[in-house]
């Protein structure tokens, strides 16, 4: 049986201190200041709550905890005589479709670090033709530079999420459960989101030239050479931190179960009894043999866009898929805090966690577990809901705001409680 990773000292910390938004969905503007605790959002449902997790997802690499278009996240109102630039600070167009931006600064245990980013106004947007929709690009900003990718945003801060749209993760398809431990490898490695961009766009090049017929053997090597190196990168990458990952849930969370996990899948298969460079060769080698193949299917039958996160409820000996839908979603919480145990580690400072909608649908026993969890790890949590009195297990060691009609007022913690002073 393999030893449990140790538990994670919460110190230093990382923690968004300021938020700024500025056309973002429901927002024209906004500006959230915090003190390092956890920050607990109440109001009613369609008050603008998520919106704001949203947002702080945006200073992470990829396309937010939504997955939306860019254009999609910008705000459409008439009338609107400007709005401001809240990467950097100058007044833009308020044309209808004016383009969304996020900022903040991160507290991190090397100093505040400027973070900020927005959709590109030149290029795309929600009025053009379907191509120019296609080639949206997100601008991104770092300590007042421009950032040659998103990508280096991971490497000032590390976040993970939790939506109600993940509630039904183990049962739907496996590409969500692919992208749910690709954001998780994010946090140890922020280069793994250029290789997986990388590897899906020279899948679907390739898949282009076989359906179009007679296309150059040179170029579909090419385009298979680079399959095989960030694909095998990619299945490595994923192997190591369910490796890790599977050691770190062996530490029970209070009332939390204790999730398995495993990864299942050729590539997969193939780092398990061979060296990375040779499974690049074998990727290489079947790529090349299933051209015909994959023509007609038109896609790849392998390649780690076909792998699988597997994960059991190892208390109960049973698939994560057959767990009722709160134990399911109670695994799910345990994977995210024993990932936040091991970027502490490796970061000296654990993630922001973005918990939408979350303690909710928690019993007392477990909403506790996770606030323990969250507190004893140092961690900024941003935690949603309508009804503030599920919070008050956090007392005063968390910062209440109150969200109605896209207004972000100060609120109160629901009582007092003995667990303060989160430094």
């Amino acid at each position: 049986m393999q030893a449990a990773e140790p538990v994670a000292v919460p110190s230093p910390r990382a923690w968004l201190a300021r938020l700024s938004l500025s056309r973002f969905r429901c927002y024209h503007q906004a500006e959230v200041v915090t003190d390092g605790r956890p920050v607990v959002l109440t109001g009613p449902n369609g008050a603008g709550k998520t919106n704001l997790l949203e947002a702080i997802s945006f200073l992470s690499p990829g396309r937010g905890l939504r997955r939306a278009r860019l254009s999609e996240v910008d705000r459409h109102d008439r009338g609107a005589a400007h709005a401001h630039d809240a990467i950097d600070g100058s007044a833009i167009n308020g044309a209808q479709s004016s383009p969304w931006a996020v900022a903040g600064t991160v507290m991190t245990p090397e100093g505040a670090r400027d973070v900020g980013t927005g959709r590109d106004a030149g290029v795309g947007g929600a009025g053009g033709t379907e191509s120019e929709v296609s080639r949206e690009r997100r601008v991104v900003k770092i300590d007042g530079a421009f950032a040659r990718s998103q990508q280096m945003l991971g490497e000032v801060v590390s976040m993970t999420w939790l939506t109600p749209q993940m509630d039904g993760l183990f049962r739907d398809s496996a590409g969500g459960r692919r992208r749910f431990l690709d954001r998780l490898v994010y946090g140890f490695d922020s280069a793994h989101a250029g290789r997986v961009a990388a590897y899906e766009q020279s899948l679907r090049d390739r898949a282009r030239l076989l359906k179009s017929g007679g296309a150059d053997d040179g170029w579909l090597s090419a385009l298979e050479d680079t399959m095989a190196r960030h694909g095998v990168a990619i299945a490595a990458a994923r192997r190591e931190l369910v490796d890790r990952l599977a050691r770190a849930c062996a530490v029970r969370v209070g009332a939390f179960p204790v999730a398995g996990l495993a990864l299942r899948g050729q590539v997969d298969e193939w780092l398990g009894d061979r060296p990375a460079l040779r499974a690049e060769e074998t990727l290489r080698a079947e790529l090349a043999a299933t051209r015909r193949r994959d023509a007609q299917a038109g896609g790849s039958a392998i390649g780690p866009h076909r792998s699988d996160l597997l994960v059991r409820h190892l208390d109960r000996d049973m698939a994560a898929a057959d767990c009722s839908t709160g134990e399911q979603k109670a695994l799910l919480i345990s994977i995210v805090l024993a990932h936040a145990r091991l970027i502490a580690l490796h970061r000296g400072a654990a993630p922001l966690l973005l918990l939408d909608e979350v303690a909710a649908h928690l019993d007392e026993l477990r909403r506790e577990a996770l606030y323990d969890e969250i507190l004893a790890l140092g961690a900024q949590a941003w935690l949603t809901g309508t009804d503030a009195g599920v919070f008050a297990g956090l007392g005063d060691a968390a910062q209440f705001l109150s969200v109605r009609d896209a207004a972000i007022t100060q609120g109160a913690a629901p009582r007092p409680d003995r667990r303060s002073g989160v430094s």
